[in-house]
């Protein structure tokens, strides 16, 4: 596919083109798959995976950094089973030369993604330091040279089971920009979350919510129960057992539903931050996600909610330029949130800056986004 065909699959749906009705055969058939082509979104987030340093049960500590990880005593019974579910995944060469592991059972991939622990998280100890190595080539066939501001640092990483590619209703089975972006700026503010009950709405495959949890109390994981995303969440916060230090429960949201609202309102009691990656792509659905917005943080306690996106133009023949239209009508909505429930509301909204230091390994473009909005109760 090229990278035209790609951005456009990206877009906001009021703006994706609709291809004409094919030809049928006599049975009433597509003679090819067209509509399927226009139908798949791709996140262009790329992931970079070792394989002998990939576990299909665990991520936390890479080995390459020094860990030296407890062994826990491990039936037959047990080792049988991880030795089945190691099987369902074999080792495929990425698009760009790196090792994906690729389950034919779930028809998923499986991916590491590699992170430097912040000082304010990690707890220096003897023989934790990452070791001088000789030098070994990236994708690209460029040798990666230990530097000395490399030396002493703690990396780890977190194993993601995701899909590269799906329709527009399941894009929450796949890793975005905009959940690494969010999950990179919590390590540089890990006081945000300290000692406190998080709630992630439309968590997807739960990468931000497993970074929450090696910070917060509490992590609630929040998502529809539409395709395998659940369950995806579920099985990565079981491969990640050595980065959870908070508890964590899954639960059932749909902003459509207000059922499920209602029931996620009842266990909300002690929430007091919200975080949202890559949500907007879609007015409707950026509707349904604001009234629920007003409607939790209405609530005691105070509540003060992240939300990290990432900006995706369409070129439109109305307006003869590139536009983000689903972006701007977010902005939109942040007008309106602002106006509603202000005799028990005051509301602060704040776009905040987007400079601040790598601790994951992914391309921060400028069209990433973070937006705080904070409801204070009167």
């Amino acid at each position: 596919m090229d990278e035209g065909n790609q951005q456009q699959q990206q877009q906001c749906p009021d703006n994706t083109m609709t291809p004409q009705p094919e030809e049928q055969d006599e049975e009433g058939h597509n003679e090819d798959n067209t509509s399927e082509i226009y139908n798949t979104v791709t996140s262009e987030v790329h992931h970079f995976s070792k394989e002998e340093d990939l576990d299909t049960e665990r991520g936390a500590m890479s080995e390459t950094a020094g860990a030296n990880p407890v062994q826990d005593v491990i039936s037959p019974a047990e080792e049988e089973r991880k030795e089945i579910e190691d099987e369902e995944f074999e080792c495929l060469l990425g698009a760009n030369g790196e090792v994906v592991l690729w389950s034919s059972k779930w028809e998923t991939v499986l991916s590491r993604f590699d992170f430097v622990w912040p000082d304010q998280l990690k707890v220096p100890a003897a023989g934790q330091e990452t070791p001088v190595s000789a030098p070994v080539p990236d994708s690209d066939g460029d040798l990666q040279v230990t530097r000395k501001k490399d030396l002493g640092t703690r990396e780890g990483c977190v194993l993601i089971e995701h899909q590269n590619a799906t329709t527009l209703d399941l894009v929450g089975e796949q890793v975005w920009r905009g959940a690494i972006f969010l999950a990179d700026f919590l390590l540089n503010h890990p006081h945000i979350l300290t000692d406190t009950h998080v709630l992630e709405l439309a968590s997807g495959v739960g990468l931000t919510s497993i970074v929450s949890a090696m910070i917060a109390k509490k992590v609630t994981v929040t998502d529809v129960d539409r395709g395998d995303i659940l369950d995806l969440i579920h099985r990565n916060i079981k491969r990640n057992p050595e980065l959870i230090k908070a508890d964590v429960e899954v639960k059932e949201i749909d902003f459509y539903n207000h059922t499920t609202i209602d029931d996620l309102a009842d266990r909300m009691k002690d929430v007091s931050v919200i975080l949202v990656a890559d949500v907007i792509y879609h007015n409707q659905l950026t509707d349904a996600f604001f009234s629920t917005v007003l409607r939790l943080m209405s609530e005691p306690p105070e509540k003060t909610m992240y939300v990290a996106m990432e900006k995706r133009y369409v070129f439109t023949l109305e307006d003869m330029e590139s536009v983000a239209p689903c972006y701007e009508y977010f902005l939109q909505k942040l007008d309106w949130l602002c106006c509603q429930n202000l005799s028990r509301v005051d509301w602060t909204v704040e776009q905040n800056s987007t400079n601040f230091k790598h601790y994951f390994t992914y391309e921060r473009t400028r069209h990433l986004v973070l937006w705080k909005i904070k409801a204070k109760l009167k």
